[in-house]
């Protein structure tokens, strides 16, 4: 009996022994990797995305991609991302990273604005990008990029009227008191005017609508959409998250033309998104390395207006429409064209 008790205590003793042993190695790794961030030859940059996750054909599966990219080329020792799961976690998620020693933290989409501004101020020691955002305060670590919408919109009115049979082209847009959604649109209605003004354009903007629905009324985008094409419409340009792509959803079930925006909507909506021909919206992997490499150099310039990409075309379109796509965007971005489109509601 005694000599069972003993070899229980030595069995008890060893595993005790081998299990702190084991939690202190882990905990040693654990604050090594945790603090590689600190040391000043390590780099080390990161993404919290918005609610949409990693793979979302847009501005988050862009960013990401650019950070992968990024460490590729040697621009960065170490990236991660956490992709949100709830709005609430945007401020720790953010947080987490900063309090790892990350040299440089973006984050994407509008609704992380007001967390990103915070943490700028938390934790003076990173740099905070905004994508999408814009701060009317500026910060020394704080950086905001943004797409000219209206010069997405524009293009997608030179597109539409290059598509259209019935001479009526169409957009469907979240309100127009979010300056992002009437830049989209009356920047589509200026890109029809200067491509072929005898063509009709209807601008519909989500008004008077739920606020509990905004981004996400895609009821109401199909409806519209819908509508739209009722009244002669055969292309419809979209713009306004979920809202926008219920018009996209009616432009494939009528079989008209579409075009999208934020994202490469064709694929983001799978066969729903059969009638999109062409999507518009910012380049963010190629922003996400520029802006890398500028602070990296030491500049953090405050504002920067980003590039804008283009998903590939319908094969049904000859080579040269895509090259004379790539020439307007350039023309546009030169300051060559000019939208003309203004704030004034």
């Amino acid at each position: 009996m005694t000599s069972n008790k003993l070899r229980l205590k030595n069995y008890v003793s060893r595993f005790t022994y081998y299990f702190f042993l084991t939690m202190m190695v882990w905990v040693l790794a654990a604050c090594q990797s945790s603090s590689d961030c600190f040391r000043e030859e390590v780099f080390c940059a990161a993404l919290v995305t918005d609610t949409l996750g990693v793979e979302d054909h847009g501005i988050n599966q862009d960013a990401w991609a650019g950070l992968q990219e990024a460490k590729l080329n040697g621009l960065a020792d170490r990236v991660e991302y956490i992709a949100s799961v709830d709005a609430r976690d945007y401020s720790k998620n953010i947080a987490y990273f900063a309090d790892q020693g990350y040299d440089l933290i973006f984050t994407s989409g509008i609704a992380l604005d007001n967390a990103t501004l915070q943490n700028a101020d938390l934790y003076p020691d990173s740099v905070f990008v905004g994508l999408n955002q814009t701060f009317e305060e500026p910060r020394p670590n704080l950086i905001s990029v943004t797409f000219p919408e209206d010069q997405m919109g524009f293009a997608a009115g030179v597109v539409a009227t290059q598509l259209t049979k019935t001479g009526i082209v169409a957009a469907v847009c979240e309100t127009s008191g979010i300056d992002s959604m009437w830049r989209y649109c009356e920047g589509f209605r200026a890109g029809v005017e200067y491509a072929n003004s005898e063509i009709k354009v209807l601008v519909v903007y989500r008004e008077d609508g739920d606020r509990e629905k905004l981004f996400i009324d895609e009821a109401w985008g199909y409806e519209t959409g819908s509508d739209l094409i009722a009244r002669g419409a055969d292309v419809l340009f979209a713009a306004g998250g979920v809202t926008g792509q219920g018009a996209l959803r009616a432009a494939s079930e009528f079989e008209v033309s579409a075009i999208g925006s934020e994202r490469d909507q064709a694929n983001a909506l799978g066969e729903s998104g059969k009638g999109v021909v062409i999507s518009l919206y910012g380049a963010a992997q190629f922003e996400v390395q520029e802006v890398m490499r500028e602070v990296r150099a030491g500049e953090v310039r405050a504002d920067r207006v980003g590039k804008i990409e283009f998903s590939a075309l319908n094969p049904s379109f000859p080579p040269e429409f895509s090259t004379q796509m790539e020439l307007l965007l350039a023309a546009l971005a030169s300051g060559e064209l000019d939208v003309n489109v203004t704030d004034a509601r």
